[in-house]
């Protein structure tokens, strides 16, 4: 079933003097989908989330959220939206308990058990009197977590919500996401400059470079976009061509440069193609199955830009 868009930007800019940090950004996020903002440090990713949650003035464009535009609609809106950027910050002497409940009662949470159900969410334990200076990393980022969705938000808007953790404190969270996007119906936002992440927390992909947005993409469009293929370096080219249409029946191929050959074909076993080449006397230097990845994507639309 094709989800809703519920949230929406559309011309989205953000200029600083002469210098344009986000220009004409149009974002497309779907209900109860994990919508990653992928994009190097300094894309423009933190400019943006603070630009949705009025954290900072906008130059131009337009936001909407639920089906309104913010403007005009802020305080029917932002009660509905839960949110971290940059760290989490807390009183370092008081528990996560202590420091929820004042934040509950700063914001006027009104549901009664609101805290407990907020930790219980996030796996932190309830009146518990390890102070928050005693935190580990993940436990802070929960606890920044347990914060932004004290209010039950329908929408998450965390900017880099593993950054800093351990391999232990990334796997954490990850599933965290996961379990409040598919199991409790949240919508979130994420920002990364980690690829590998990216590609295994979020349903779909924004792509932005230079402040500009270069792509909207599912990783299921993705992944069916991204080719597998065989790739062979050989010291003839057109004798190896020959052979596969003639000899391996194969015609899905293409030459990629003046020794490399891809071979898209899925049913060729790469034995065959090895044992055809070298017995008709074609020299095979390499042979390889590989497939794209998000970095080859990403690097693809950057303009062969990698990210380090």
């Amino acid at each position: 079933m094709k989800k809703e868009i519920i949230l929406s930007t559309k011309q989205l800019t953000k200029k600083y003097g002469d210098v344009m940090a986000v220009e004409q950004i149009n974002l497309k996020v779907k209900k109860e989908r994990i919508y990653g903002l992928l994009g190097r440090n300094g894309a423009g990713k933190t400019t943006t989330m603070k630009m949705i949650l009025g954290l900072i003035s906008i130059s131009s464009g337009e936001i909407e959220i639920f089906g309104k535009p913010i403007k005009g609609n802020e305080k029917n809106i932002y009660t509905r939206i839960g949110s971290i950027i940059e760290t989490p910050s807390f009183y370092s002497y008081l528990t996560g308990t202590e420091n929820l409940e004042i934040s509950s009662r700063l914001r006027g949470t009104i549901q009664k058990d609101s805290v407990k159900s907020a930790l219980k969410k996030v796996g932190l334990p309830y009146k518990d009197k390890k102070p928050f200076a005693s935190y580990s990393l993940g436990m802070k980022q929960r606890l920044g977590i347990a914060n932004a969705i004290l209010n039950d938000p329908e929408i998450l808007i965390l900017d880099e919500p593993t950054n800093g953790l351990d391999p232990v404190g990334i796997v954490e969270i990850r599933n965290l996401l996961h379990k409040l996007c598919h199991e409790q119906g949240k919508t979130i936002i994420i920002s990364s400059h980690i690829l590998s992440e990216i590609s295994l927390l979020a349903d779909d992909i924004g792509i932005i470079h230079h402040g500009h947005l270069l792509k909207e993409i599912s990783m299921n469009e993705l992944e069916e976009k991204n080719k597998k293929f065989i790739e062979i370096k050989v010291n003839s080219v057109s004798k190896a061509t020959q052979l596969l249409e003639n000899v391996m029946k194969c015609k899905n191929y293409s030459v990629t440069d003046k020794n490399c050959i891809e071979i898209y074909d899925e049913t060729l076993d790469t034995k065959d193609i090895a044992n055809c080449l070298v017995t008709h006397g074609v020299g095979l230097s390499s042979l390889y199955f590989k497939h794209e990845t998000l970095e080859d994507y990403f690097t693809s639309l950057t303009g062969g830009e990698k990210f380090e």
